[in-house]
């Protein structure tokens, strides 16, 4: 066996013992080395913050940045076949931008230097306006006119804070201020002032318009020459929202000098619009205006510890708005407006018109929902006492009136519905004697008693068959001469049934504004008779609308709308741009009806036209269409816009109906209040609706030679040569 070798063992230890030295030794080193890096980052971030602290904080300050939102054109407004019937205006402008850090002298000084170069309308200017420019001119000697006794009371009154005691001390100077001195004011301090009070209306770093009306080539090119002379002030591109017809529906939007309104401040400034901004107050402007505002550039203003802009970055270039295509045909329309002017007139001019002041008219597709024509007319009397006559469309919506017979079909159904009668069942139609009360009755039948069923009932216009289906659903029998015990759940029944077909309840238009009309408040047994014939509650053009619409498609009511489409904006203003959505159709409901039952009352309503003794025959046998309706006549109390008339008894006269009859695609509504105070009137309503069909069809057989195109696709021009903008929108008064 062999020995092991001390010498090995001896240079092993040593090797290792080097080893252990050396790893020693570069730890030592490592350690340094990290104690020296975390010497010198303290050294340095104290160097940072205690040496150049002050100059990073007014670097930062330098480059605080500002949001300023610039608005882009509203999208436009189309009919159905793509004819434009809102738009946009270019027009040049001048406008100003105040900073942080601008002081009413600045303000003061380019305001005189801009009133050289361009001229200004001071008839917006107010008279409290003239008040604090004069302060303005002459601060010491207006405030000297407050004794220093005056002045101590106002900075001695603890219940007032700071800013409240300014502005008690600023009404005290203006109050003071006397007529003569602002005679002071001469023409070219009234143009300085309008310049002045616009600016001094901007906020901080959003331009604001001064002048955009009337800017002329002249004063464009002048003050864009002395831009540098000008600080805040800059030319520029503004547009203005022009209507192509005078349709009220359309709405109309604020004027950038109104920009949003005060009660809506938070709403919108919450979606990053700015102050003066101009948005959509009224009808299918406010009702769509996320639609139509469009996406808005984005610029960035860097400013300085001082407020001075040093540097701005438009970080999105933004978008105009959408286009909306409405479901309206401007022919039809302007062809309907015209017929109801005419008749509107017409009536006018006979006896017992003193009241007659408005009729209106819609039609819409019954199967979708979509409005086609909304036709109101509303007489007034101008300044000089001449009797004109404007848009009111929107009182279909807007205002509510008693129906008359019209609604005999949703009294029979709600009849069926309520197994209180069956179709085919036999009434007999006679005066009906209610204990206290004159008989009631039906115009053709003054004191017989005649046997008939719901189709002729309504042919005929029974009112009495329609008493005595509204008994049957109170479950009480008439004895002649003796009381009707009815209650408040009888009312409520035929109420419920009639909301089924748009009665009574809001239409679900997409307007703002609709309103439901009025339910009486009585429970007696008489007027429960009056509502079922149509002269108790009341509705609204655009109820009976839908409501007739309803029956036509077979029991389904169908939300009227306006808006069709929205698109992407044109890209060469002479194609519509992509679809972006299509608004369809909406069931709101179904009835509780058959469809037996339903055929049955549209049976019925067919007669009423082509019936031997229709009460719409004379006007609609001759009809080269097939088709059904309703003709309606409501005794009422007169509550309109003359308030000395209050009370007096009227007519109203109205009208609905659908064609063609197999397969509807149009149905409508005529609504003409208070046409007589006596017994004598022409049934324009007939006559209305008759004319509305007929122009109905003749502009249907014209498109549809015309249809090689897809509908809409390519913009066409106005039928009219009609144009109002936001200015001349707001002297009118115009919704």
């Amino acid at each position: 066996m062999r020995k092991k070798n001390p010498s090995k063992k001896k240079r092993a230890a040593s090797v290792k013992a080097k080893q252990r030295a050396n790893l020693s030794f570069r730890m030592n080193i490592l350690f340094f080395s990290i104690f020296l890096l975390f010497s010198l980052l303290i050294l340095r971030l104290g160097y940072m913050q205690i040496v150049k602290g002050e100059e990073y904080v007014r670097e930062l300050a330098r480059t605080d940045e500002v949001t300023v939102n610039s608005s882009v054109p509203r999208g436009r407004i189309y009919d159905r076949q793509g004819r434009v019937l809102v738009d946009n205006e270019p027009k040049n402008a001048i406008t100003y931008t105040k900073l942080q850090s601008t002081t009413t002298k600045e303000m003061l000084e380019t305001a005189n230097k801009l009133a050289k170069l361009i001229k200004m309308d001071t008839k917006p200017i107010t008279d409290r306006d003239k008040r604090d420019f004069w302060i303005t001119l002459n601060k010491e000697k207006a405030y000297a006119k407050v004794s220093e006794k005056e002045q101590k009371d106002i900075n001695n009154d603890s219940e007032l804070e700071q800013k409240e005691k300014q502005a008690e001390l600023d009404k005290l100077v203006r109050d003071r201020i006397t007529n003569d001195e602002l005679r002071e004011l001469t023409k070219k301090d009234l143009q300085v002032l309008a310049i002045y009070r616009l600016m001094a209306a901007g906020y901080y770093l959003s331009p604001q318009i001064i002048k955009s009306d009337n800017v002329t080539n002249k004063e464009f090119a002048i003050v864009s020459e002395n831009l540098t002379e000008l600080p805040g002030v800059n030319t520029t591109t503004d547009w203005a929202r022009v209507k192509k017809s005078a349709l009220s529906i359309l709405g109309s939007t604020t004027t950038p000098r109104e920009g949003i309104p005060k009660n809506l401040v938070d709403y919108y400034l919450a979606r990053d619009y700015s102050r003066n901004d101009r948005v959509g107050k009224s009808y299918i402007e406010q009702q769509y205006e996320e639609i139509l505002q469009g996406q808005k550039a984005v610029v960035k203003n860097a400013t300085n510890g001082k407020g001075q802009v040093v540097d701005t970055v438009t970080t999105s270039e933004g978008s105009p708005g959408k286009e909306l295509i409405l479901t309206i045909d401007s022919e039809l329309q302007e062809s309907l407006d015209k017929i109801v002017e005419e008749q509107l007139l017409f009536a006018k001019s006979q006896a017992g018109s003193s009241l007659l002041d408005r009729a209106f008219l819609v039609m819409m597709n019954p199967n979708t929902g979509e409005i086609l024509s909304m036709v109101g007319k509303k007489l007034d009397t101008d300044d000089n006492g001449k009797m004109t006559i404007n848009d009111y469309a929107i009182g279909s919506f807007t205002s509510a009136y008693e129906a008359g017979s019209v609604i005999k079909p949703a009294t029979l159904l709600t009849g069926y519905s309520l197994n209180a009668i069956t179709p085919n069942e036999v009434l007999i139609d006679e005066p009906i004697k209610i204990l206290g009360t004159e008989p009631k009755k039906s115009i053709f039948n003054p004191g017989g008693r005649i046997s008939m069923d719901g189709l002729t009932a309504l042919e005929r216009s029974s009112n009495v068959y329609m008493f005595k289906t509204a008994m049957k659903i109170a479950g009480v029998n008439y004895v002649p001469n003796a009381g009707l015990r009815v209650t408040l759940e009888d009312f409520t029944k035929i109420r419920n049934s009639y909301a089924q077909f748009g009665l009574g309840v809001k239409t679900g238009i997409d307007l703002p504004g609709e309103f439901e009309g009025f339910k009486g408040n009585e429970t007696i047994s008489g007027k429960l008779l009056d509502l079922v014939i149509g002269q108790y509650d009341t509705f609204t053009p655009l109820q009976l609308a839908q409501y007739v619409s309803t029956i036509a498609n077979g029991g389904k009511r169908i939300q009227p709308h306006l808006a069709k489409e929205i698109r992407e904006p044109s890209v060469d203003g002479k194609t519509l741009g992509p679809i972006v959505t299509e608004l369809g159709p909406t069931i709101l409901n179904t009835i509780d009806n058959t469809k037996s039952e339903i055929d049955y009352v549209k049976s019925g309503m067919h007669r009423v036209y082509f019936g031997n003794q229709g009460t719409g025959a004379s006007y609609f046998r001759d009809a080269k269409f097939n088709a059904a309706g309703k003709t309606g006549t409501a005794e009422a109390v007169y509550y309109g816009p003359k308030k000395s008339a209050y009370g007096t008894q009227t007519l109203s006269i109205t009208h609905v109906g659908f064609a063609p009859y197999d397969n509807p695609e149009i149905a409508y509504a005529v609504v003409v209040p208070w046409v007589t105070t006596g017994t004598n009137y022409t049934a324009i309503n007939n006559i209305i609706a008759r004319q509305a069909v007929d122009k109905y069809f003749e502009i249907q057989k014209k498109n549809t030679k015309k249809a090689k195109q897809k509908v809409g696709e390519k913009i066409k021009k106005p039928i009219t040569k009609e144009q109002i903008d936001e200015e001349d929108a707001q002297k009118m008064g115009t919704q």
